[in-house]
């Protein structure tokens, strides 16, 4: 028999009501930090470790699979699905936006039987760049995924945290984000097959073969279709998108303090991806990339062929933080300038990964003539990034 009306929405009260129970029990019942001692000899918090996971390696040789790569690698310590492009809303200015999910397997005793053993962590971050507003919209979650309030799937894309989600299913996308401020409910057409990054995939971060050393694929030019909701009112968009699916186990470099990275989607259907891992001292520690040309013909940049140039810098209000928004990059021999949407693109994430980065949609310019657009993420400039 149908339900009716009423029944349809006692039944989504209920489960609304369960999955906050779960989660409130969940947060009871997580691991109880203990008391350590840092070299300096204050005292701070640390997560009571009981076990040490044993976490899979990247190997070089192994080739990407796909699609069975798409989806999730719990075996791995982390692991990100981060998708970045730009909206034309009819009759304004075009926004950019950013959806990222992550799945950490953090180091606790996997043998305990407990449904809330946090095995696997999954964080999601959400943001929509408007120069109409001039300031950043953000959100983000947290939760271990059990009671299939969050989780990663295995084969193709398929990560969420309670309502927000971002599923494969051939070669689209979908990503249903209701987030705080605002709404995005997009598909990516894929056009183009996946980039692999570094060498057939594995992307080395450092001079050290272990520096870092990650899985790596993008897939640029993403047609985009759906709706950006602001304000209950709801607004049909195009645009065209980036996704990078990265994961690995490695700890980032200690010399380094962040990376500086880009990925454009060019006008002439051609992909560019660089980035570079920044010292202490804010000079290149490693560097690399890749461009794939319209017809299909991928080059991987050597470490001398990256150089970022800052141009123009810019100060947060809130951290004080000094950002180089402004680059001249050169990659293979080409140099194109990147510039800002806006300045204003500064992502709090410490209630979830503890960090403050800039993070946002960027024009690029070659002499003068607009040839592309992309994102750029900046890290490690609040205080150097930990991994």
């Amino acid at each position: 028999m149908p339900r009716e009306p009423g029944d349809r929405k006692s039944t989504a009260v209920l489960r609304d009501s369960r999955r906050r129970a779960l989660r409130a029990l969940a947060a009871l019942l997580a691991p109880i930090p203990a008391i350590a001692a840092d070299s300096s000899g204050s005292k701070r918090l640390a997560p009571l470790v009981l076990a040490r996971s044993k976490y899979a390696q990247v190997v070089p040789g192994q080739p990407l699979r796909f699609p069975a790569d798409e989806g999730s690698h719990p075996a791995f310590r982390t692991e990100w699905w981060y998708v970045t492009g730009w909206l034309e809303p009819p009759g304004r200015a075009a926004v950019g936006f950013q959806i990222t999910f992550f799945r950490t397997r953090p180091d606790i005793n996997e043998r305990n039987p407990s449904a809330f053993t946090p095995h696997q962590i999954m964080i999601a971050h959400a943001a929509l760049s408007d120069a109409d507003r001039g300031r950043l919209l953000h959100d983000q979650h947290v939760a271990r995924a059990a009671f299939e309030l969050a989780g990663a799937g295995l084969g193709r894309t398929h990560v969420w945290i309670d309502d927000w989600s971002l599923v494969q299913d051939g070669s689209t996308y979908r990503a249903r984000i209701p987030a705080r401020d605002f709404g995005l409910d997009l598909v990516f057409r894929q056009t183009q097959p996946p980039l692999l990054q570094g060498e057939q995939g594995l992307s080395r971060k450092g001079p050290h073969p272990e520096s870092a050393s990650s899985y790596y694929y993008s897939i640029p030019q993403l047609a985009v279709s759906g709706t950006l909701i602001e304000s209950a009112r709801r607004t049909a968009v195009v645009g065209t998108a980036w996704l990078d699916h990265e994961w690995s186990s490695s700890y980032m470099d200690e010399r380094a303090a962040g990376w500086d990275w880009t990925g454009i989607n060019l006008n002439d259907g051609s992909a560019l991806m660089a980035f570079r891992m920044r010292a202490r001292n804010g000079a290149s520690l490693w560097a690399g990339g890749a461009h794939r040309d319209a017809a299909g013909v991928r080059r991987v940049f050597a470490p001398d062929e990256v150089r970022f140039v800052p141009m123009r810098a810019w100060q947060s209000p809130r951290t004080g933080a000094t950002y180089p928004v402004a680059w001249r990059l050169h990659a293979g021999g080409r140099e194109i300038t990147l510039e800002p949407l806006m300045d204003d693109q500064e992502s709090d994430t410490r209630a979830t990964v503890g960090a403050v980065y800039w993070e946002g949609a960027v024009r690029a310019f070659d002499n003068g003539r607009p040839v592309g657009r992309g994102y750029l993420e900046l890290t490690g400039y609040v205080q150097p990034l930990r991994l």
